[in-house]
């Protein structure tokens, strides 16, 4: 029997996500931990907020796609939350075609959708020769075709927000590439590391002084200790071009000694490390890492 979710009204059995019910980050929700109620938030800011102000226990945060690539601003909100990266998830995307009852791929002229979205399924628009119209989000689209009623226009959202909104599909899985994948990450008030013997990622910030060869020197201590570094991007900081913030992902718990020496050797030559969290690796990750071996 499928567990009971939670109702809303109860912070400790709720969680926070960007977006109106339907959309992805729901859905991402709802399979990670289907006794939860979820809380849809207008901006990934509230959604921060409805955890540290109480109103839910943890928040679901998209930060990369495997198509359109990292989510916009999410590296430079997660710092600031004053929350701490508890989780990992990988959700497959598979975009739906939806349209209101009656409408048909002949007669759509336009679809709507979150410019993530459309830009995933740029062969299926050309294919139709349909206008493009970026929305706030996906469900957000799917909710407004369906108060409009227009025939001509569509939505790309996910098969959720069409049976949430009473849309029907007109095609399934339009998205241009098999391997369409949101990773997400959960986040929590409290920090909750796993035990040391499990696999698990470590993601943190780092800065280095402006100066030749500093971030080769911050970085050494990872390949010498045999440390697996699986994302390295840069930001660049109150609109100096010499400011540069680090965000990384490495594979190992910082108590794991290879680590720990790597995290001492770039706290040496950084600036400003800061650890948003260490959680489990998820389960998709650790079979990449296998297949690639």
């Amino acid at each position: 029997m499928a567990e009971q979710r939670s109702e809303p009204g109860d912070p400790t059995r709720t969680i926070s996500f960007q977006g109106t019910f339907g959309a992805y980050s729901d859905l991402a929700c709802r399979q990670v931990f289907p006794a939860m109620a979820t809380l849809p938030c207008s901006q990934f800011e509230d959604a921060f907020a409805a955890v540290r102000e109480g109103r839910a226990r943890l928040a679901m945060i998209p930060i990369e796609n495997s198509v359109a690539g990292r989510v916009a601003d999410i590296h430079h909100l997660m710092p600031d939350s004053g929350l701490h990266i508890v989780g990992e998830h990988f959700e497959p995307v598979n975009h739906h075609l939806l349209g209101v009852p009656g409408a048909s791929l002949a007669k759509i002229r336009a679809v709507r959708s979150h410019v993530q979205a459309l830009s995933q399924c740029r062969k299926l628009i050309r294919k139709l020769g349909v206008e493009p119209i970026v929305a706030a989000d996906t469900a957000g689209a799917a909710a407004e075709i369906a108060a409009r009623g227009d025939s001509t226009v569509a939505a790309i959202a996910s098969e959720l927000a069409g049976e949430i909104y009473g849309l029907v599909s007109l095609k399934k899985n339009i998205e241009d590439a098999d391997h369409n994948t949101t990773r997400f990450l959960v986040m929590s008030r409290e920090a909750l590391r796993p035990p040391r013997e499990n696999p698990a990622v470590t993601t943190f910030l780092f800065r280095v002084r402006n100066v030749p060869a500093a971030l080769y020197k911050a970085l050494g201590g990872f390949a010498t200790n045999g440390v697996n570094m699986t994302k390295l991007e840069s930001y660049m900081l109150g609109g100096a071009f010499t400011a540069t913030q680090f965000y990384a992902d490495v594979e190992g718990h910082p108590d794991d000694r290879p680590l720990a020496l790597a995290l001492e050797e770039l706290a040496f030559f950084s600036r400003e490390l800061k650890i948003l969290g260490v959680y489990p690796a998820h389960p998709l990750r650790l079979a990449a890492s296998a297949g690639a071996e």
